[in-house]
């Protein structure tokens, strides 16, 4: 089994204090220790050791972060977290620089990550339903997707080595929200992603 750690990226608001996503994580956390993996859990609005966290990647197989698209991208606690920790591991624990060399200064930035046996997945949730996205008649997305809307978290993954996962979301959480039948594709996508292998 593997080393499996969940970031809890959700910043409270008024209209927002956070409960879905601590479900999620809980929901996640649950099943992968059933499946025998061994999980760490952080939350960004807790306090927390910036070397610890860096470690927590370091230890982790896969990398799970949690949170709800706010203004089209992570929460600003989440963004903070991202600053300290990410800034800190750039020493070669999470990634040896940029990736470029001085032989060859203008190549292969992005590239230096450390990280690359360990996968990501992305989890969110977002007002948005799922219906504005894959659609060129939707004008304000313009037919993107949602891994097209979270390309700046895929790319913050991508400079550390990770490597993706299928990324989960419950859609339209504000105005429509279903949560039962969010939680019941959660747990299929977990499934689907994190196998329990049962005995034989």
């Amino acid at each position: 089994m593997s080393n499996i750690h969940i970031i809890n990226g959700h910043q409270p608001y008024p209209f927002a204090k956070g409960e879905l996503n601590r479900t999620l994580v809980a929901r996640a956390a649950a099943h992968l220790k059933k499946a025998g993996h061994e999980v760490r859990i952080t939350a960004v609005t807790d306090d927390y050791d910036i070397e610890q966290e860096i470690t927590n990647h370091q230890w982790a197989d896969t990398v799970i972060m949690q949170f709800p698209v706010n203004w089209m991208g992570a929460p600003w606690s989440f963004k903070k977290y991202m600053d300290e920790v990410y800034t800190a591991g750039m020493d070669g624990r999470l990634c040896a620089g940029d990736g470029r060399t001085a032989e060859a200064p203008k190549a292969n930035y992005g590239l230096g990550g450390t990280l690359k046996d360990t996968t990501y997945m992305l989890s969110v949730t977002l007002n948005a339903p799922a219906e504005a996205f894959d659609d060129q008649k939707e004008a304000f997305f313009a037919g993107g997707s949602l891994d097209d809307l979270l390309r700046p978290m895929h790319l913050n993954a991508k400079f550390f080595g990770m490597s993706a996962l299928p990324t989960f979301a419950a859609f339209d959480v504000m105005k429509n929200a279903d949560v039962e039948a969010d939680l019941n594709r959660f747990d299929t996508h977990l499934r689907n992603v994190f196998p329990i292998h049962e005995p034989a």
